[in-house]
Parts: C-alpha cells; sequence; structure tokens
C-alpha cells in the first residue's frame, strides 16, 4: 500500500495556487464550501446506480475516470482546508480510528450498520 505524502501535496496544492494568486480565494468557509460541491458531485455519478452497478465501478468501468477525478477533486479541497486550519491530517485520521475502535467494538459492530449510541 502506497502512502500518501500529505505534507507533499499540500507543498504543490499552495505553490498551484500562489501562481495564480488564488489564495484570497482560500478562506476555510471557501474551502469547505468547494469540497462539499466536489463531495455533491462524485455522489451525482453514483445516484441512480442501484448496489450493484456501484460496486461495478472499478478499474475498466466507463465510470471511473469520472470517479477519480472527483475523488481528486475532494482530496485536493481537503488537503486545502486541513492546511489552512492547522490541522495535521494523518493524526487527525489516526485519533478518529481509535475512537472509531471504542465505539464500534467488533463483538457488537460486525455485520451490523446500528449507529454505536445504539448498539
Amino acid at each position: 500500500m502506497s502512502e500518501l505524502d500529505v505534507e507533499g501535496l499540500q507543498r504543490v496544492l499552495q505553490r498551484f495556487a500562489d501562481a495564480r494568486d488564488w489564495e484570497q480565494f482560500h478562506a476555510p468557509k471557501n474551502l469547505a464550501s468547494a469540497l462539499a460541491v466536489e463531495a455533491a458531485e462524485l455522489l451525482e455519478i453514483f445516484q441512480w446506480l442501484d448496489e450493484a452497478q456501484s460496486r461495478a465501478v472499478r478499474p475498466g468501468h466507463p465510470l471511473h475516470e469520472r470517479v477519480a477525478e472527483e475523488i481528486a477533486d475532494v482530496q485536493i479541497y481537503l488537503l486545502r482546508l486541513a492546511d489552512k486550519v492547522g490541522v495535521d491530517l494523518d493524526a487527525a485520521v489516526r485519533r478518529k480510528i481509535a475512537r472509531n475502535e471504542e465505539k464500534y467494538p467488533p463483538e457488537k459492530a460486525r455485520s451490523n450498520a446500528t449507529k454505536y449510541d445504539r448498539l
């Protein structure tokens, strides 16, 4: 499994924004809004697919490249937002996984989609 170089990507994205004088548009509010829009564009691809059709979107599928592009857009805005508000994504994700481990113990959560407070 390859590791994501979060800090390296954030530097690349900062240079990209700087070269275009876009910093003025990258307030956290704007980045969060753009992130939501891109997530909605990703959702739109799957909107009318049934579960089996959505699971079939893998490499070679006609929709795969569109999905990859929208996922990349979501990731770009997430990286920019985290950078702007000073969130260490690696640490935040690891903390969240640890909290989810506590909230969803395997013996209660296995094969169960119930929210943790109702397990």
